[in-house]
């Protein structure tokens, strides 16, 4: 039996393979369990499996509904503490009106680090899952 403790649980939902691919990699190196969708329908299913998630990184734009602004708003609906990192490439200029309180905005492109910083920043100012 093993004490080590628990890694904290990411959800990344983005519709970018190669995006995905990438930034499960640099946060399961960063000491995250990442679980992926690629889209938001997908996201939305593994938030309703009633599994707890530390963290969400989230497209805003998946090219059909549900867009990221709503898998947030589920997400927190579950889990308030949920910290919540929105990526996009065009939708930056609306997250004050559709962002969930206390997430952040990461606009493309970005390097992979941004996000594991953002993420590690939110994680320091919540309270964990729920």
């Amino acid at each position: 039996m093993s004490n080590a403790p628990e890694r904290p649980r990411i959800l990344l939902a983005d519709d970018e393979v190669l995006v995905r691919n990438l930034l499960q990699e640099v946060l399961e190196e960063a000491g995250y369990e990442v679980v992926t969708a690629a889209t938001g329908a997908e996201a939305l299913a593994r938030l309703e499996e009633g599994d707890a998630f530390t963290g969400l990184v989230t497209d805003i734009n998946f090219g059909g509904p549900p867009v990221g602004w709503e898998v947030a708003t589920r997400a927190r609906e579950l889990q308030t503490s949920i910290a919540v990192v929105y990526m996009t490439g065009d939708s930056a200029h609306e997250w004050s009106a559709h962002g969930v309180p206390q997430s952040t905005v990461i606009g493309k492109p970005f390097a992979p680090s941004q996000i594991t910083v953002a993420l590690a920043s939110m994680l320091n100012t919540t309270d964990g899952p729920t």
